[in-house]
């Protein structure tokens, strides 16, 4: 235990901490994030592609008076009789359309024979250089519309409904918040006023049938989350590795400090260096090559010295006392020079 706690660096446990927190923010927030996006976007389109293939109907088969908003008819068409209320009627601004600014004029709509009053939402101008865009008005008379029903956006704080450069102005579609501002009691739903329709405007088009990349980037997250701590995982085990690496290299060098102190005085090594194991060879230190080609150029210089002296200077030696097993040089018929040399080296 002790062992494992002085290999532990502060640095990982660092490291740990922020990739935990960033595998949990993967698996909890991010890729639920996206995914769920992907889910609302399949929906949504599932719900256009049905809305699109069912004809027209009466607004009181699919969104009954008081019956509030059923999310499953989002994006039905429904048809609907009575007068638009112009004096009611809203701007809603900072809006885009075909990657072009917007403003989308919403009209409330009182139903025939009922106080029933719908939230219609006629199209869009384009803003000019003036506060006060040119709007076309609606019929005055009573007339029968065909719209969407959708979804209503809601308010953030902050951003209500407020009357600018004397017009009402919003920039959300939300019944309930232009509820309080107009006096009226809205549904809780709007409806996006079809193509050429009496009062239309600028059409704003259908959503495109794409589910977008909401799929592939909460699969990523998943990724992320996954090879994160794998990574951590692969980061610490080399770094044991390397550490057991540079042990067993301190360790072979303690072990060649000690044969070479073990060997020869004259040489410093205590075997052949061809007969070293090849371990002791890949692990052998920088350092100890070095010290031993040092003491190899010494006894290469020596026996240089030895050579390079005129053979003139050696005088032949006695032919009647051979040389025994244990004998050495004859340094008496040597010259001095020579006879010194072979002192230091052999001894008397």
């Amino acid at each position: 235990m002790r062992a494992l706690v002085k290999a532990i660096k502060p640095g990982w446990i660092a490291l740990v901490m922020v990739v935990a927190a960033f595998a949990t923010a993967c698996f909890m927030v991010l890729a639920p994030w996206q995914l769920g996006k992907n889910e609302s976007t399949s929906e949504r389109n599932n719900l256009i592609k049905a809305a699109v293939a069912t004809a027209p109907v009466p607004i009181n088969e699919v969104a009954p008076p008081r019956s509030g908003f059923a999310p499953k008819t989002e994006w039905r068409e429904v048809t609907v009789t009575g007068t638009y209320l112009v004096d009611k009627q809203a701007l809603v601004r900072l809006r885009s359309v075909d990657e072009r600014p917007a403003i989308e004029v919403l009209t409330p709509f009182q139903v025939a024979g009922s106080d029933r009053v719908l939230l219609v939402d006629r199209g869009y101008v384009r803003p000019d250089q003036s506060n006060a865009p040119t709007i076309a008005a609606p019929p005055t008379s009573q007339t029968t519309i065909t719209a969407r029903i959708r979804a209503a956006e809601g308010t953030s704080e902050g951003r209500g409904t407020r009357v600018e450069n004397g017009a009402l102005t919003a920039y959300t579609i939300d019944p309930v918040d232009l509820s309080h501002a107009t006096n009226l009691q809205l549904d809780p739903f709007y409806l996006q006023l079809s193509p050429k329709q009496p009062g239309s405007l600028g059409e704003i088009a259908l959503p495109q049938l794409d589910s977008g990349p909401y799929l592939s980037y909460g699969l990523q997250w998943l990724a992320f989350g996954i090879m994160a701590p794998l990574g951590v995982g692969y980061f610490i085990f080399s770094e044991i590795r390397q550490r057991r690496r540079a042990a067993a290299v301190r360790a072979a060098d303690a072990a060649a400090e000690a044969a070479g102190a073990d060997g020869d005085p004259a040489t410093g090594d205590a075997t052949d260096p061809q007969q070293r194991s090849p371990a002791s060879a890949e692990h052998r230190p920088a350092a100890l090559n070095t010290r031993n080609q040092r003491r190899k150029r010494i006894r290469d210089e020596l026996r240089q010295a030895g050579s390079d002296t005129d053979i003139d200077d050696v005088q032949a030696p006695s032919q009647s006392a051979p040389a025994g097993i244990d004998a050495g040089p004859d340094t008496g018929n040597a010259s001095s020079k020579i006879r010194e040399k072979l002192t230091d080296r052999y001894g008397n």
